[in-house]
Protein backbone atom coordinates (compact mmCIF):
# COMPACT_ATOMS: atom_id res chain seq x y z
CA UNK A 1 0.00 0.00 0.00
CA UNK A 2 1.65 3.66 -1.16
CA UNK A 3 1.80 6.45 1.24
CA UNK A 4 -0.49 8.90 1.08
CA UNK A 5 2.01 11.60 -0.86
CA UNK A 6 2.72 8.95 -3.01
CA UNK A 7 -1.06 8.81 -4.49
CA UNK A 8 -1.53 12.71 -3.83
CA UNK A 9 1.52 13.51 -6.28
CA UNK A 10 0.84 12.05 -10.12
CA UNK A 11 3.63 10.01 -11.24
CA UNK A 12 4.55 12.77 -13.95
CA UNK A 13 4.57 15.51 -11.65
CA UNK A 14 6.93 13.69 -9.41
CA UNK A 15 9.26 12.71 -11.86
CA UNK A 16 9.22 16.15 -13.02
CA UNK A 17 10.49 17.45 -9.65
CA UNK A 18 12.62 14.86 -9.65
CA UNK A 19 14.75 15.91 -13.11
CA UNK A 20 14.14 19.53 -11.97
CA UNK A 21 15.29 19.03 -8.47
CA UNK A 22 17.53 16.42 -8.18
CA UNK A 23 15.65 14.78 -5.49
CA UNK A 24 14.84 11.55 -5.37
CA UNK A 25 11.49 9.74 -5.42
CA UNK A 26 11.36 8.62 -1.73
CA UNK A 27 13.60 12.05 -0.85
CA UNK A 28 10.76 13.82 -2.55
CA UNK A 29 7.48 11.50 -1.11
CA UNK A 30 8.99 12.43 2.55
CA UNK A 31 8.90 15.76 1.92
CA UNK A 32 5.77 15.86 0.40
CA UNK A 33 4.35 14.21 3.43
CA UNK A 34 6.32 16.99 5.49
CA UNK A 35 4.65 19.98 3.17
CA UNK A 36 1.26 18.41 3.61
CA UNK A 37 1.58 18.18 7.32
CA UNK A 38 2.32 21.95 7.01
CA UNK A 39 -0.74 22.72 4.33
CA UNK A 40 -2.72 24.02 7.45
CA UNK A 41 -5.32 25.10 5.37
CA UNK A 42 -5.20 21.82 3.28
CA UNK A 43 -5.24 23.84 -0.16
CA UNK A 44 -1.95 22.63 -1.22
CA UNK A 45 -0.11 25.61 -0.12
CA UNK A 46 1.61 27.12 3.00
CA UNK A 47 -0.50 29.70 3.79
CA UNK A 48 1.88 32.84 5.27
CA UNK A 49 3.11 33.50 1.23
CA UNK A 50 1.20 30.83 -0.74
CA UNK A 51 4.43 28.63 -1.77
CA UNK A 52 3.13 25.23 -3.22
CA UNK A 53 4.59 22.27 -3.11
CA UNK A 54 6.43 22.23 -6.24
CA UNK A 55 7.88 25.65 -5.44
CA UNK A 56 8.52 24.36 -1.75
CA UNK A 57 11.00 21.47 -3.51
CA UNK A 58 12.60 24.00 -5.96
CA UNK A 59 13.82 26.21 -2.98
CA UNK A 60 14.66 23.38 -1.38
CA UNK A 61 16.96 22.49 -3.85
CA UNK A 62 19.70 25.45 -3.39
CA UNK A 63 20.32 23.55 -0.52
CA UNK A 64 21.25 20.41 -1.40
CA UNK A 65 24.91 19.14 -1.56
CA UNK A 66 26.76 19.99 -5.09
CA UNK A 67 27.93 16.98 -4.88
CA UNK A 68 24.74 15.64 -5.57
CA UNK A 69 24.85 17.19 -8.63
CA UNK A 70 26.83 14.07 -10.24
CA UNK A 71 24.25 11.43 -9.59
CA UNK A 72 21.76 13.39 -11.59
CA UNK A 73 24.13 15.34 -14.52
CA UNK A 74 22.04 16.35 -17.86
CA UNK A 75 24.61 18.05 -19.83
CA UNK A 76 22.40 19.54 -22.14
CA UNK A 77 20.11 20.48 -19.35
CA UNK A 78 19.47 23.77 -17.63
CA UNK A 79 22.40 24.84 -14.76
CA UNK A 80 21.36 22.58 -11.30
CA UNK A 81 19.01 24.70 -8.79
CA UNK A 82 22.39 23.85 -6.39
CA UNK A 83 24.93 24.61 -8.74
CA UNK A 84 27.34 27.74 -6.99
CA UNK A 85 25.73 30.07 -9.47
CA UNK A 86 22.20 29.29 -8.02
CA UNK A 87 22.99 29.58 -4.74
CA UNK A 88 24.35 32.80 -4.89
CA UNK A 89 21.30 34.52 -7.05
CA UNK A 90 19.29 32.75 -4.54
CA UNK A 91 21.10 34.38 -1.67
CA UNK A 92 21.24 37.51 -3.84
CA UNK A 93 17.42 37.48 -4.05
CA UNK A 94 17.07 37.05 0.09
CA UNK A 95 18.70 40.44 0.30
CA UNK A 96 17.25 42.27 -2.50
CA UNK A 97 13.70 43.00 -1.16
CA UNK A 98 12.28 45.38 -4.29
CA UNK A 99 13.92 43.12 -6.82
CA UNK A 100 15.55 45.99 -8.73
CA UNK A 101 18.43 44.21 -9.02
CA UNK A 102 20.47 45.99 -6.05
CA UNK A 103 20.94 45.63 -2.17
CA UNK A 104 20.24 48.91 -0.68
CA UNK A 105 21.08 50.20 2.69
CA UNK A 106 17.56 49.85 3.88
CA UNK A 107 17.26 46.40 2.22
CA UNK A 108 19.87 45.28 4.32
CA UNK A 109 18.69 47.07 7.42
CA UNK A 110 15.44 45.02 6.63
CA UNK A 111 16.81 41.65 6.64
CA UNK A 112 19.33 42.30 9.28
CA UNK A 113 16.44 43.05 11.75
CA UNK A 114 14.82 39.43 10.65
CA UNK A 115 17.86 38.15 11.45
CA UNK A 116 18.81 39.33 15.39
CA UNK A 117 15.77 40.98 16.31
CA UNK A 118 16.37 43.14 19.10
CA UNK A 119 19.37 41.74 20.09
CA UNK A 120 21.22 44.87 18.50
CA UNK A 121 20.31 48.15 18.56
CA UNK A 122 19.52 50.39 15.56
CA UNK A 123 22.60 52.28 15.91
CA UNK A 124 24.61 49.04 15.30
CA UNK A 125 22.54 47.38 13.11
CA UNK A 126 23.12 50.85 11.05
CA UNK A 127 27.06 50.19 11.36
CA UNK A 128 26.83 46.95 9.74
CA UNK A 129 24.77 47.79 7.04
CA UNK A 130 26.99 51.02 6.01
CA UNK A 131 30.47 48.90 6.47
CA UNK A 132 29.04 46.47 4.41
CA UNK A 133 28.13 48.68 1.73
CA UNK A 134 31.21 50.66 2.15
CA UNK A 135 33.11 47.07 1.62
CA UNK A 136 31.09 45.85 -1.64
CA UNK A 137 30.21 48.79 -3.41
CA UNK A 138 32.82 49.15 -6.31
CA UNK A 139 30.48 51.88 -8.68
CA UNK A 140 29.78 54.12 -5.86
CA UNK A 141 26.15 53.98 -6.02
CA UNK A 142 25.47 53.33 -2.37
CA UNK A 143 24.35 49.56 -2.98
CA UNK A 144 25.00 46.32 -3.67
CA UNK A 145 24.77 44.88 -7.27
CA UNK A 146 24.61 40.82 -8.09
CA UNK A 147 28.39 41.65 -9.65
CA UNK A 148 29.35 43.30 -6.35
CA UNK A 149 27.92 40.56 -4.52
CA UNK A 150 29.67 37.47 -6.17
CA UNK A 151 32.80 39.35 -5.80
CA UNK A 152 32.47 39.67 -1.87
CA UNK A 153 31.67 36.21 -1.33
CA UNK A 154 33.78 35.25 -3.90
CA UNK A 155 36.47 33.07 -1.45
CA UNK A 156 33.70 32.24 0.49
CA UNK A 157 32.57 28.42 0.28
CA UNK A 158 29.05 28.89 -0.92
CA UNK A 159 28.58 25.29 -1.71
CA UNK A 160 29.41 24.20 1.96
CA UNK A 161 27.50 27.29 3.79
CA UNK A 162 24.05 26.24 1.68
CA UNK A 163 24.02 23.08 1.68
CA UNK A 164 22.04 20.86 3.91
CA UNK A 165 22.75 16.73 4.47
CA UNK A 166 19.07 16.07 4.74
CA UNK A 167 17.13 12.74 3.86
CA UNK A 168 19.51 10.38 2.81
Amino acid sequence: MGSRASTLLRDEELEEIKKETGFSHSQITRLYSRFTSLDKGENGTLREDQVNFRGFMRTLAHFRPIEDNEKSKDVNGPEPLNSRSNKLHFAFRLYDLDKDEKISRDELLQVLRMMVGVNISDEQLGSIADRTIQEADQDGDSAISFTEFVKVLEKVDVEQKMSIRFLH
